[in-house]
């Protein structure tokens, strides 16, 4: 592998919030190449767990690279995330500390081979994990034009989805759409006047985000994490873009209700168990001395919350 560079977000945040100590068992659910991951095991010392998740074959492969001086602490899976509660159960596992760093990771964005970024030449491929059968590519050339707007709009948030679409399926009419660059000069010659972003920014994160089916697994797998967590563990996300946040959050606001039933209910009949204290009533985000270093940490918000 090519040697990406890799700097965590936020870090000394995501250190100070997991209140890690020599002997926790933490759960990194997003490892990427590691790097959040070394620095939580110095902390937690030898007689400390860390359970990781990766689907990408790849960046596994590289972060048990620079984890190998701890592998004897580490219990690798290479699984969704989404699988949390099946391996937590399966290893006996007891979360006192849990991480979620989402989005992408150095070898998705600078690999052009693996079709996520705009800016280099490759396939249409966007997949996390090689393993799954759908591609952007897919996507793009076999889907409706009604489907494919709605896919743009809803994980886009792009307000010209309709027009993208339309000229997408006119573009493959002529012939099969393959390339990021290809797709990137349809959408550009289609979205004219001076632009702060490249016009098909939003389309590719919609078309990532469906691949992977990114939403739908984070919303189970906070349900999962949240339940599993200790009481008094803590829980870390980071989130990159306003859909992910808006997840983050609602989940912290619903297991930190005392009650769910409707407002109408004078009496409390739902027997719902609070789980949480919210710890963040605001986000944190980078400081600009971050961001300079580490263009990619711009958008980030980190939440925190702590088991009951």
């Amino acid at each position: 592998m090519k040697n990406y560079s890799h700097i965590p977000v936020l870090l000394t945040e995501c250190l100070d919030h997991l209140k890690l100590s020599n002997g926790t068992q933490v759960i990194d659910c997003t490892l990427g190449l590691g790097g959040h991951s070394l620095e939580i095991l110095k902390k937690i010392g030898k007689k400390g767990k860390l359970m990781v998740f990766e689907q990408d074959g790849v960046n596994l492969k590289e972060a048990k690279k620079r984890l190998a001086k701890y592998e004897k602490q580490i219990i690798f899976v290479h699984d969704n995330f989404e699988n949390i509660k099946k391996h937590v159960k399966k290893h006996k596992f007891k979360p006192e500390a849990i991480l979620f760093d989402l989005g992408l990771s150095s070898p998705h964005i600078d690999n052009p081979e693996r079709g996520f970024a705009i800016k280099d030449d490759g396939p249409l491929d966007m997949r996390f994990d090689k393993r799954i059968s759908i591609t952007a590519e897919k996507v793009v050339n076999k889907t409706s034009e009604k489907e494919l707007a709605n896919i743009i709009f809803h994980y886009g948030e792009e307000k010209r989805s309709r027009i993208i679409a339309r000229k997408i399926v006119e573009s493959r009419k002529e012939k099969p759409i393959k390339t990021t660059h290809e797709l990137a000069e349809i959408i550009k010659n289609t979205i004219k006047g001076p632009a702060r972003i490249h016009p098909a920014k939003l389309t590719f994160q919609a078309l990532r985000i469906y691949v992977n089916r990114e939403l739908e697994v984070l919303e189970s797998a906070l349900d999962e994490a949240i339940k599993l967590l200790v009481p008094g563990g803590h829980i870390v996300v980071i989130s990159y873009h306003s859909l992910e946040d808006r997840i983050v959050k609602r989940k912290f606001r619903y297991y930190a209700q005392d009650c769910i039933c409707p407002k109408e209910l004078h009496i409390c009949q739902c027997n719902f168990k609070k789980r949480l204290y919210i710890l963040t009533k605001r986000p944190i985000i980078p400081l600009g001395i971050e961001v300079e270093s580490n263009p990619r940490a711009r958008s980030a918000k980190l939440r925190v919350a702590k088991a009951i």
